[in-house]
């Protein structure tokens, strides 16, 4: 098959879904039950991590803690097959990838984002010397409904991937907090979700569009003396920037810990 997952947890699912609008040609390599289920709502395939191995691009959707021990087993198959490897594992560099996988392969570390799954994903990526382009744009083509495809220097990767990569949660609490003020000042809770993720969305996409500084669109929002600005000052007076810098930097120490 042309693509083997091995591991479909909550990112490799994510990438498989979005995938699979492209491709079925898939395998799916995890828990029997999870890749069964997961197989059957995609119509691909499941099978064993071997089998994956033998797909022409394997998808590594292993934690970096357990990503040794996973290529250690697979050694064997891997300089027999010779698949192109797709890592998404924090932290670990296409060298580490390489030594770990006992050979030389060809090798494209991505560090996606779970809304890869909606089609609304950033994936950053780099590789190695034996990705040739055409492979590189096949894959690139593959991966098309996944969202922003952008390639970056690989020793930019573990800051980027804090925010592309770890931010999603940040947000999801950002939602989940604006809600929970909504809710305090009497809207429903179904009502306050959908008007905060929604505002939140559109608030994004003006930012894409427009390409104008965050402070400029801010500043056009605050009136005068008006609610906005009174917000905004709550939020300066509990440190909210500072708070957001402290963990995408705290996120990033972590990426970095995981390729030790």
């Amino acid at each position: 098959m042309k693509y083997g997952f091995i591991g479909c947890g909550n990112m490799g699912g994510a990438l498989a879904k979005a995938l699979s609008k492209t491709t079925t040609d898939i395998l799916l390599a995890d828990r029997a039950e999870r890749a069964a289920q997961l197989a059957g709502e995609l119509g691909c395939a499941h099978g064993t991590n071997a089998e994956a191995v033998a797909c022409q691009r394997v998808f590594l959707g292993v934690k970096p803690q357990m990503m040794a021990d996973v290529l250690w087993d697979l050694q064997s198959a891997l300089k027999k097959e010779k698949p192109l490897l797709i890592t998404m594992a924090a932290g670990l560099t296409i060298e580490k990838i390489e030594i770990m996988a006992g050979c030389r392969l060809p090798i494209i570390r991505i560090m996606p984002n779970t809304p890869v799954s909606v089609g609304k994903g950033v994936i950053l990526y780099c590789h190695n010397d034996l990705v040739d382009e055409a492979t590189l744009a096949d894959f690139l083509n593959d991966m098309r409904f996944a969202g922003v495809l952008d390639p970056l220097d690989e020793k930019l990767i573990d800051a980027a991937c804090a925010v592309s990569g770890c931010g999603p949660a940040f947000v999801y609490m950002f939602i989940e907090a604006m809600a929970d003020g909504a809710v305090a000042s009497g809207l429903p809770r179904d009502k306050a979700l959908t008007y905060a993720a929604a505002t939140l969305a559109g608030a994004a996409e003006m930012a894409l569009v427009t390409k104008q500084p965050p402070q400029t669109l801010k500043d056009a929002v605050c009136s005068p003396g008006g609610s906005t600005i009174a917000g905004v000052r709550a939020l300066e007076e509990r440190g909210f920037r500072g708070t957001i810098i402290d963990a995408i930097i705290a996120a990033y120490k972590r990426n970095v810990e995981l390729g030790n």
